[in-house]
């Protein structure tokens, strides 16, 4: 039937249907899929969400990389890294209980962005399963300063403003993923020693943050590491074996779905973030005072054992 004479969807062609669908975002074409039978159908194409996959996020044409992750489909992937997990507060601490057995492989796929144009990707594999993994801090480069440099892009001068960073985590054996950046900075500060810029992307799981920092020259201002660490709310550096435990809990959690136009998610992310330093800060301060009491009390224990034994010298 021709296209002007077409009195509803139903009566389209479905070539011409599928070609408006691929122009529709994830969040647009997941609800499209709702509307009737033959758009679920139609909007249930792999080969759809495949490509909408590789648009989003440029890694993921690396050779193999969505089939290393076969165990989910393009479908189960973005649906899997677009939304920011949902870590439940009432849950009880992550690394509490029998922990369910770990991933033997990772892998990152990485992409950071420049008003909304790519500047960089990169894939990492990393084994999890070595006893050195699991017993050291956990922390994935990206990109480090003994890498191949990057693109000429990625070598100009980056306003940290404009840089946008997407970190997905991929479990290629039970096929899930999660995306542990906050898209936007929740902070950029400056090394104390070096002067580099530290763009910092924040995912806070209760009682823990994983961050991603972007490390950018001091004098070029181009990118130089890009790593993704894991800490408690003391500031330590979380194991690589308990890191796994809270990353498989933000894989099989909830997600909170992205609103179109928005930026209320990655709003959120600050807040979570400034949250979490804001009790940081706090505990500090009330170990502090802890201490210094303590110091009081030994002092002021002290200075009294001192007098008595003054006294009774004295008074022999």
């Amino acid at each position: 039937m021709a296209l002007g004479s077409a009195r509803s969807i139903e009566e389209l062609h479905p070539d011409v249907v599928a070609l408006a669908l691929r122009r529709l975002d994830g969040a647009a074409l997941a609800a499209a899929s709702c509307a009737s039978a033959r758009l679920r159908e139609l909007a249930s194409d792999p080969a759809l969400w495949r490509d909408l996959c590789l648009a989003t996020w440029p890694s993921l044409r690396h050779p193999g990389l969505l089939s290393a992750a076969a165990a989910a489909s393009p479908r189960r992937l973005f649906s899997d890294a677009s939304p920011f997990p949902v870590p439940k507060p009432s849950s009880p601490p992550l690394l509490l209980g029998p922990a369910p057995p770990p991933p033997r492989e990772l892998i990152s796929a990485v992409d950071l962005y420049r008003g909304g144009a790519p500047l960089l990707s990169r894939v990492v594999a990393t084994d999890a399963s070595s006893p050195w993994f699991l017993g050291s801090p956990f922390r994935i480069d990206a990109l480090d300063r003994k890498s191949p440099p990057p693109p000429p892009a990625a070598a100009a001068a980056c306003p940290a403003a404009e840089l946008e960073l997407s970190w997905i985590l991929i479990d290629p054996a039970r096929g899930r993923a999660v995306n542990l950046s906050s898209r936007r900075p929740v902070a950029v500060g400056r090394h104390w020693y070096t002067g580099e810029t530290l763009i910092r992307y924040a995912t806070v799981a209760g009682e823990f943050l994983i961050e991603a920092t972007v490390t950018l020259g001091e004098e070029t201002g181009h990118v130089r590491e890009v790593s993704l660490r894991v800490g408690d709310a003391d500031g330590a550096a979380v194991c690589g074996g308990d890191s796994l435990v809270i990353l498989r809990g933000l894989m099989e959690g909830e997600r909170r779905r992205r609103r179109s136009g928005g930026g209320e998610e990655e709003e959120e992310a600050k807040r979570r973030y400034d949250e979490f330093v804001k009790r940081k800060r706090n505990r500090k301060a009330a170990e502090a005072r802890k201490e210094l009491l303590l110091d009081f009390c030994c002092s002021a224990v002290g200075a009294a054992v001192f007098l008595a034994i003054v006294l009774t010298a004295l008074l022999r």
